[in-house]
C-alpha cells in the first residue's frame, strides 16, 4: 500500500525551502533560520493546507511571508528606537578631551595651597556665601577674597595655550573681574 498523494511531507521539501531561503535572506544562518521559522508556522497552520494543492507552493509562500514579516519587524523595532532616541535629551558624548582636561583641573586644585583651596572649596563647592566662609576658616572676608582670587587665578591658568575660541574655565562663586 503506497502512501497518500496529498501526504504532507515537508521533508522532502527542505532543500527547496532552504534555497528560497539563503535568496532572501542572503545569509546562510539567517536563512536556517528563516525556514525554520516558516516550518513552525507550516506545522501550526497544516489544518489550512488544502489537499491537491501544491505542498512546495504553500510552504514556499510561507518561508516568503516569514520573511517579509521579519523585515517588517525589524523596520519597525528600528523606528520605535528612532521615535526612542528623539525623547532622550541630547546630552553630548563625553570625550577624551574632557576628561583630561577635568584631570588638570582637578590636579591644578589639589596643588592649590592649603588656604587657597579650603577658600574655594567653601564657596564654589559647597554654596557658602563669603561672609560664612569666612567665618568657617576664622579669616576676615578680604582675607578669603584675596585667597580666592590667588586660586581662581592659579586654575585660570590651565586655559593658557589653549586653542584660541575654546570654552574657558568658569569658577562657580564669584569673579574677579569687577565689571560683572
Amino acid at each position: 500500500m503506497s502512501p497518500p498523494a496529498s501526504r504532507f511531507d515537508v521533508i522532502g521539501q527542505l532543500v527547496p525551502l532552504r534555497r528560497y531561503a539563503r535568496s532572501l535572506a542572503r545569509d546562510e544562518s539567517d536563512a536556517e533560520d528563516l525556514v525554520h521559522d516558516a516550518l513552525v508556522r507550516a506545522y501550526e497552520k497544516r489544518g489550512q493546507f488544502r489537499p491537491g494543492n501544491s505542498l512546495r507552493a504553500w510552504l514556499l509562500s510561507i518561508v516568503h511571508n516569514t520573511f517579509v514579516d521579519s523585515v517588517r519587524a525589524r523596520r519597525s523595532a528600528v523606528v520605535r528606537l528612532e521615535r526612542a532616541a528623539e525623547t532622550v535629551p541630547d546630552l553630548g558624548q563625553p570625550t577624551q578631551e574632557h576628561a583630561v582636561r577635568l584631570a588638570e583641573v582637578r590636579r591644578t586644585f589639589m596643588q592649590l595651597p592649603d588656604e587657597q583651596r579650603a577658600a574655594l572649596h567653601l564657596v564654589s563647592i559647597e554654596g557658602l556665601s563669603y561672609q560664612e566662609a569666612a567665618a568657617t576658616l576664622g579669616i576676615p572676608v578680604g582675607t578669603l577674597m584675596s585667597r580666592l582670587g590667588r586660586g581662581r587665578a592659579a586654575l585660570r591658568a590651565i586655559e593658557e595655550g589653549d586653542r584660541p575660541g575654546a570654552a574657558r574655565l568658569r569658577i562657580v562663586g564669584g569673579t574677579d573681574d569687577p565689571t560683572d
